[in-house]
């Protein structure tokens, strides 16, 4: 079942649901809007080939920064986090989804990785790409994206009670972990 405003507002009160910073005004009907934080990674062109076995290589040739704004120019993918943490009871998991008018402008919130198991604590990294011709500027504190939340029967192993929760307690962007994975092939 996915949780409604009320319900999202009493989950949240009763501290099932944990977010902070938690402004009430970011409940929508079905979900809860979340803003961009200030930090931001990307690849810098190049003719390097990324390997997910190899941590090297997924950390090379990146920019950072932290920053008030940031201009996405057009084909960029970068990596962004949510100014809010969150925290999930073993009971309910979350997607995120883009906000339509920023989707709109030909920004994409995210790539393949909208899921958030129940169990999670952090804040959220975001595959953002810019599919526009045009360069868009997006600003720190922006409502950029919202959670929908779904409730569940109770998961025997949350993500926090995982022995790999590669992405448990992020506080920023975060370049892929995948290299912590067993390679099988």
């Amino acid at each position: 079942m996915i949780l409604v405003d009320w319900q999202i507002l009493d989950r949240i009160r009763r501290g099932h649901i944990r977010v902070d910073p938690f402004d009430p005004t970011m409940i929508q009907p079905n979900s809860l809007d979340v803003r961009l934080g200030d930090h931001f990674v990307w690849y810098q062109e190049g003719e390097e080939v990324i390997d997910p076995y190899d941590k090297e290589s997924i950390g090379a040739g990146i920019s950072e920064m932290r920053a008030p704004s940031l201009v996405i120019p057009p084909g960029l993918f970068l990596l962004a986090e949510t100014l809010e943490t969150i925290e999930l009871p073993d009971n309910i998991v979350a997607s995120i989804e883009g906000k339509s008018s920023i989707a709109r402008l030909g920004v994409e919130l995210h790539q393949t990785g909208g899921w958030i198991d129940a169990g999670f604590r952090g804040s959220i990294t975001l595959e953002m790409c810019n599919v526009n011709q045009r360069a868009v500027r997006i600003y720190a504190g922006m409502p950029i994206g919202q959670l929908v939340f779904y409730t569940t029967e109770r998961a025997e192993r949350p993500y926090d009670k995982k022995g790999d929760a590669k992405y448990l307690d992020q506080r920023q962007a975060t370049l892929s972990r995948y290299h912590e994975n067993p390679r099988t092939v």
